[in-house]
């Protein structure tokens, strides 16, 4: 089985849901960056080690937290070494607006893990787009290139929507999967 680990920032704990959603389909570690951008200690290690990273953070203003940036930047040292080449990639975001520009965020991880030598996958959902779909479905927000989840900003963690939560654990096996037919 691939050696997955999910690399993630939460400001509110509705990231950190979804990070454990995939995680949970996958059956991944999770890595917590906290308030202050930084990893628990032996986190570099078990990035090294790691199959596939799935990159995690709520999108403000257009893009990831700034405590995942402080950690995007502070990966150049495995960049330098290309220490992540070749691995396998995934993310996912959440944002309090139904949109919220979270596909800036997921390109923003997708440019990190293309610096990284790295091979991307996105969630391979079809959208629940017909006039029958109700929010609560699979992939109700339509996106291609990783996960999303939308949480209104009154909203608590517990109040987040099955549908967006399972379409998490669905991408999280999704990579899973992916990286196990990509070490062979």
């Amino acid at each position: 089985m691939a050696n997955v680990v999910v690399v993630f920032h939460s400001g509110y704990g509705h990231t950190q849901r979804m990070a454990q959603a995939v995680a949970e389909g996958a059956g991944a570690a999770l890595i917590a960056i906290d308030a202050d951008g930084n990893l628990p200690q032996g986190a570099w290690e078990q990035l090294a080690q790691a199959d596939a990273i799935v990159f995690g953070a709520p999108t403000y203003m257009g893009g990831p937290s700034w405590q995942f940036k402080k950690f995007a930047d502070a990966s150049s040292k495995p960049w330098f070494a290309q220490a992540w080449r070749d691995k396998m990639f995934a993310g996912f975001t959440n944002s309090a607006s139904m949109d919220g520009d979270k596909s800036s965020t997921l390109a923003y991880f997708f440019t990190l893990a293309m610096q990284h030598g790295g091979v991307w996958v996105g969630n391979g959902m079809l959208p629940s787009n017909a006039k029958a779909a109700q929010r609560n479905d699979i992939n109700y927000l339509g996106t291609f290139s990783g996960a999303v989840s939308q949480s209104p900003g009154d909203a608590s963690v517990q109040e987040m929507l099955p549908g967006d939560l399972e379409t998490g654990r669905q991408f999280g096996r999704r990579l899973s999967e992916a990286a196990d037919r990509w070490r062979r």
